[in-house]
């Protein structure tokens, strides 16, 4: 018998760590468009559906759900692709879920990460009545207020608005059910993962106060409050949820020799030491220390888009040894064949065709040994 899983969406490479996206009632997977692709260079990130949003079938969910029943709904998407631990990312409804899972299936969980969300949410009779309304009317009344509980003044996300009208009300009201009936408080001591609390300051649903009382509870929990966001974070400030998310997933930045390894592979840099002489060995510890040590640990920019520019810095200059090296460093900081040569063929524009043929021919020669190595 096949299991009718949550949509999802699957971005990163393969063989990353796990890390799974969840949304916000009325939502979809719409929610982490400018967050996930920037944490897939380092990450698999799966972003999910609620049922009856987005893509997910409604009859996933029946009238008096519980968080509990979303949760196991996740856990089966993780078990069908084969991921058995991973991070945990969710926003309002789908941080509730992240909480029952850190509460209940700890070991499942390497990090958690709860943003614009809270241990209860204002009691069962405003959920109940809203789902009272959302059957007999539907969701277009709704989704006209959707602006004003989501964002600040002025700022809208027209996607995410249209698929809070176009969800299915009955497990929208379902979702409802489960949020009137959640109330962790009791049981946050009892979480013992790495655990990140996000708050919009200007967020009228679940308060900064809501974040405050689950980093109060949590052992060594971690908040941050962002300024100038409401309810649908990720959506409003992208960039600062992204660099949360980043601290929280990759921890104290690496050593220099780290990350040159990890961005350019151990024989490279194993060649590069096994050659070292009196006489390069302060060069090489100028490039340890400096540009991986400095420059690529910032994370102001993540490795992707480091990589980006590199190979169009090294097209420019015709380094072409380099070129090399570093579509192979692009590959494993998670860009596709088709993104670096959509890279040369923009050099070809700012740098020149001869420039941009002549990496063309490298960037396809190190493509076909990868293909080559991994046939």
């Amino acid at each position: 018998m096949t299991v009718k899983l949550l949509h999802h969406t699957e971005e990163g490479p393969a063989s990353a760590p796990a890390l799974l996206l969840g949304p916000s009632l009325g939502t979809s997977l719409a929610l982490w468009d400018e967050v996930a692709p920037e944490l897939s260079a380092g990450h698999r990130v799966i972003r999910w559906d609620l049922p009856g949003h987005g893509g997910s079938a409604a009859d996933l969910i029946r009238p008096g759900a519980t968080v509990g029943d979303l949760a196991a709904l996740v856990l089966e998407l993780a078990d069908a692709l084969g991921v058995d631990r991973f991070a945990y990312a969710g926003v309002s409804l789908g941080g509730a879920v992240g909480l029952h899972l850190a509460v209940h299936h700890p070991e499942r969980l390497t990090s958690l990460a709860v943003l614009c969300s809270s241990a209860h949410f204002g009691g069962a009779a405003p959920w109940r009545e809203r789902a009272d309304r959302v059957r007999r009317e539907g969701l277009d009344g709704l989704a006209e207020s959707a602006d004003a509980r989501w964002f600040t003044p002025g700022f809208s996300v027209p996607r995410l608005v249209r698929d809070h009208r176009e969800a299915d009300p009955a497990a929208y009201a379902a979702c409802c059910d489960a949020l009137a009936a959640f109330d962790l408080r009791d049981r946050l001591g009892a979480i013992t993962v790495p655990t990140l609390l996000v708050a919009g300051r200007q967020d009228p649903a679940t308060p900064p106060a809501h974040l405050r009382e689950i980093a109060d509870a949590v052992p060594a929990a971690t908040l941050v409050e962002l300024p100038g966001a409401s309810h649908l974070a990720p959506a409003q400030c992208p960039r600062e949820v992204l660099a949360a998310l980043r601290a929280q997933l990759d921890g104290p930045p690496a050593s220099g020799t780290a990350v040159r390894r990890e961005v350019l592979g151990d024989a490279h840099v194993d060649r590069a030491q096994a050659r070292q002489t009196p006489f390069t060995a302060r060069f090489q510890d100028f490039i340890s220390r400096y540009a991986w040590g400095e420059i690529w640990t910032d994370p102001t920019l993540s490795r992707r888009e480091r990589s980006l520019i590199t190979l169009t810095a090294l097209v420019a200059h015709g380094h072409h040894d380099e070129l090399a090296l570093h579509v192979r460093a692009a590959r494993r900081n998670g860009l596709t064949p088709e993104e670096i040569g959509a890279v040369l063929l923009q050099t070809a524009v700012y740098c020149g065709v001869p420039a941009a043929n002549s990496a063309f021919a490298t960037a396809q020669r190190v493509l076909a040994e990868e293909d080559a190595d991994r046939g």
